[in-house]
């Protein structure tokens, strides 16, 4: 498994623990960490993500919440939600992943950890997010950016 994908899988654990078992976002990562020992480079990344979440939950929740229509995100599955916010946080915030490579890795998080219906779920909102994103920073022309949603 390649170290950020690693990284990515761990920050979604600790976030899954963070909001099961309401545990210190510092202390559910050290805890996963004594558990399972990594690299330096997984180390880092994860700290990044889990943090970054942490500290912007509320904006990117925001996020989340304008592009699913008729879902509260407080009913979503857990997984399913850390996840977006794990995506939305690479997407909005971090500036060394490429979008689609954010995207790609979320979905295979949601095919490994989530239900059948996660993965379709995760790419049509992380889709709807990248596109309109982009179509406000004027990166995207209106004919291209409606393509690709499968949600």
């Amino acid at each position: 498994m390649r170290l950020r994908t690693k990284a990515r899988e761990i920050a979604l654990h600790v976030l899954y623990q963070i909001e099961i078992v309401k545990r210190d976002h510092k202390e559910a990562l050290d805890g996963y960490l004594a558990y399972e020992p990594q690299q330096e480079e997984v180390i880092v990344f994860s700290r990044a993500l889990v943090e970054g979440v942490i500290k912007n939950l509320d904006y990117i929740d925001s996020f989340i919440k304008k592009y699913v229509k008729n879902w509260d995100i407080d009913r979503m599955a857990v997984i399913d939600r850390n996840i977006l916010r794990l995506a939305s946080f690479e997407l909005l915030l971090l500036d060394d992943v490429p979008p689609k490579v954010s995207i790609n890795e979320a979905i295979e998080l949601a095919k490994r950890f989530g239900d059948v219906d996660s993965s379709r779920f995760v790419n049509g909102v992380l889709d709807k997010i990248y596109r309109m994103e982009r179509k406000k920073k004027g990166e995207l022309s209106n004919d291209t950016a409606g393509e690709g949603s499968s949600v």
